[in-house]
């Protein structure tokens, strides 16, 4: 609970720098186009935001294409995209490989999110603790009997190492901050996008899988987590996001090439506004502002 309390009061600090940005800092090369690069977690949410904005602003082109956090960011350090879109903070390496390349990145904290662990529907397990779900992703547990579940073998879905939000689930589910080097099971299938654990889960009567709440269907059932066996089981809502009592929730960055300036400002501007926010929840992430 320490380590998330401290996740979540870096959250506070991030927005509390954020809310006065200006326009200084690296200049656009363009002012009638932005592109967005990145998390496949944010994708949906990015195309609504840009649908908007272009709306509004019918001489402004944005695109945003997914591919993983880590496309993301080797797209900003190669000056591919304008802003990078990602599920996980930026690692220590990739700060300093933008400070080699001549900018300190700016990380802005757009919307927060609850990573659902969802199961098929005819699966009868309704529950699980953390370290039961670090037991069943690591390969020590095999068989969904052995967690309560029907005499079934388990069928591992991760997002592939790409991605932010399979780093972000390794470090807090797998590993939760402890100094081990614990791994996903060699047996997880590692599929390349949420729609695709989503499809599959649905399908597959043994599959259990993650990805970000907002892909939540009813194709698919939601596990409630709990800490451990003595703490509630929690189920990933923005009312649990936002309240901090569903164990696996994270922030949703954009990063950009230093402080923003020009188009990419009037873009972030509108993702932090509260027509911006009230797309987030239109797609069911959870706002980093009441409105």
């Amino acid at each position: 609970m320490a380590q998330k309390n401290r996740i979540f009061s870096g959250m506070v600090v991030c927005l509390a720098m954020i809310l006065g940005f200006s326009g200084c800092g690296r200049p656009n090369k363009k002012d009638s186009a932005i592109q967005i690069k990145g998390s496949d977690t944010m994708v949906n949410l990015g195309q609504a935001w840009a649908e908007a904005f272009m709306q509004a602003d019918p001489k402004v082109s944005v695109a945003v294409t997914g591919g993983g956090s880590g496309t993301g960011i080797a797209s900003l350090l190669s000056n591919t995209c304008d802003i990078a879109e990602l599920s996980r903070e930026l690692k220590s390496e990739e700060i300093a490989m933008a400070k080699q390349k001549g900018f300190e990145p700016k990380q802005i904290i757009v919307a927060l999110d609850g990573l659902a662990v969802v199961v098929n529907t005819a699966n009868p397990l309704s529950q699980l603790t953390l370290d039961q779900l670090a037991a069943i992703f690591s390969g020590s547990v095999s068989n969904w009997q052995e967690v309560g579940g029907a005499d079934l073998p388990i069928v591992l879905l991760s997002r592939e190492v790409n991605s932010g939000t399979h780093v972000y689930f390794k470090e807090h589910v797998l590993r939760r901050g402890k100094e081990n080097q614990v791994e996903f099971a060699a047996s997880a299938l590692m599929l390349p996008s949420s729609q695709a654990i989503a499809d599959e889960v649905a399908q597959n009567p043994g599959a259990i899988g993650y990805y970000g709440m907002g892909y939540i269907s009813a194709r698919e059932k939601a596990l409630a987590i709990a800490m451990d066996s003595a703490s509630p089981y929690i189920q990933p809502t923005i009312e649990n996001v936002v309240s901090q009592a569903y164990p696996i929730s994270r922030p949703l960055i954009m990063v950009t090439h230093g402080k923003p300036s020009g188009l990419v400002a009037r873009f972030i501007d509108f993702v932090l506004s509260p027509e911006g926010q009230k797309i987030v929840v239109k797609i069911d992430f959870v706002p980093v502002k009441n409105n």
